[in-house]
């Protein structure tokens, strides 16, 4: 009797309107568990970014009091030493210098504070590295909103992310400011979401393709594409049709962006931007505003993908002004060396016309 009993026990029964059985507490409880244990590596990452800040900056501190090269290199040789024999291997020489490192580019603990929960100690030694101080920032804050991946931050710096921003090509007291809104408000503008140029060289696009080839292309690997376009991007219609006064119009792609609460109209154009485009898109985003924007959502805006564009033909337009975004595609993959000149060309001539021909 009691052997039959316990056999039956181990049966699962479903769940009968409120009534508790094994399998569902068994369901219960693994969740419960996996939630805790995503708890306590939360906690155990902040505290030892704490830890590494703190080393970093106690060690930073002493080595500065003494300000001579060859005592730096001996204390930490020293230190790694002693604690890698009592703590294990992660207090080696090598990252002794980072937490050092960690300390001098992030002097205030209360921004370390903030980064902690998202970021791990892996995100932060791939930042760290970084010297520009408000590239590191942008890298460190869009981190933490975004919620990368080490690998998807290491693929960002790589694609030169930051360069390819708007936001980049301002002044850096418009750069600064906006930063802060993020890391204050957690706040995304279109500065920050928008990019120029796209690398679209995952699309495998031959020499000569058609506007439906792209779009194509875009749909076959919309996944690849939304990454490219940035987190908070959701894809909804291709081919939108517009009718104004029976006419009817075609937009290439439909998207919503969450954080910035607005659709996003994309047109793909081959060849250069051309004044023209500029009409069509306000068409387009104006009969969006009046007949598809909901209750709660910003404005639409649009983001004209041309092969091209004559800089002074986009400011002239005032593109922005009428929430038109115009942007360069590149269809082929540039190498690393090449790409980052030609990104970095790109955002000093824009500071400096936004500068009035000063370098900023």
């Amino acid at each position: 009797m009691s052997a039959k009993k316990k056999a039956n026990s181990q049966v699962p029964v479903k769940r009968t309107g409120d009534q508790v059985t094994p399998a569902n507490l068994l369901q219960d409880l693994r969740g419960i568990i996996v939630s805790a244990r995503h708890s306590v590596a939360l906690t155990v990452n902040a505290a030892l970014t704490t830890l590494y800040w703190q080393m970093g900056k106690r060690i930073r501190e002493d080595i500065l009091r003494e300000k001579r090269a060859e005592y730096g290199q001996e204390v930490l040789q020293a230190l790694a030493a002693k604690l890698t024999i009592e703590f294990g291997r992660g207090y080696s020489e090598k990252n002794l210098r980072h937490m050092v490192r960690f300390a001098e580019v992030f002097p205030e603990e209360k921004i370390v504070s903030a980064l902690r929960r998202q970021l791990g100690w892996t995100h932060f030694k791939t930042i760290i590295y970084i010297d520009d101080p408000l590239k590191r920032d942008f890298y460190a804050e869009m981190c933490r909103i975004e919620r990368w991946s080490t690998r998807t931050l290491e693929h960002k710096i790589g694609h030169l992310l930051y360069e390819r921003t708007a936001l980049a090509k301002k002044p850096e007291k418009v750069i600064e400011q906006e930063i802060k809104s993020l890391r204050e408000e957690d706040k995304m503008t279109p500065d920050l979401v928008f990019r120029d140029p796209y690398l679209l060289d995952f699309l495998g696009l031959k020499d000569t393709y058609a506007e439906k080839d792209v779009e194509a292309a875009i749909l076959r690997e919309i996944e690849a594409f939304i990454l490219e376009l940035g987190v908070g991007f959701a894809f909804l219609e291709r081919q939108k049709r517009i009718t104004v006064d029976g006419d009817d119009y075609y937009l290439d792609l439909l998207f919503y962006h969450r954080s910035l609460r607005r659709l996003v109209a994309i047109e793909l154009k081959l060849g250069d931007f051309k004044p023209s485009y500029k009409g069509q898109m306000e068409l387009y985003l104006r009969w969006l505003d009046k007949y598809e924007r909901r209750p709660g959502e910003e404005s639409p805006v649009g983001l004209i993908l041309c092969a091209g564009k004559k800089e002074e033909t986009v400011r002239l337009l005032d593109m922005e002004g009428s929430g038109i975004r115009v942007a360069s595609y590149w269809t082929d993959a540039l190498p690393q060396k090449e790409l980052e000149q030609k990104l970095h060309d790109a955002v000093r001539l824009a500071r400096m016309r936004l500068s009035g021909g000063k370098e900023s």
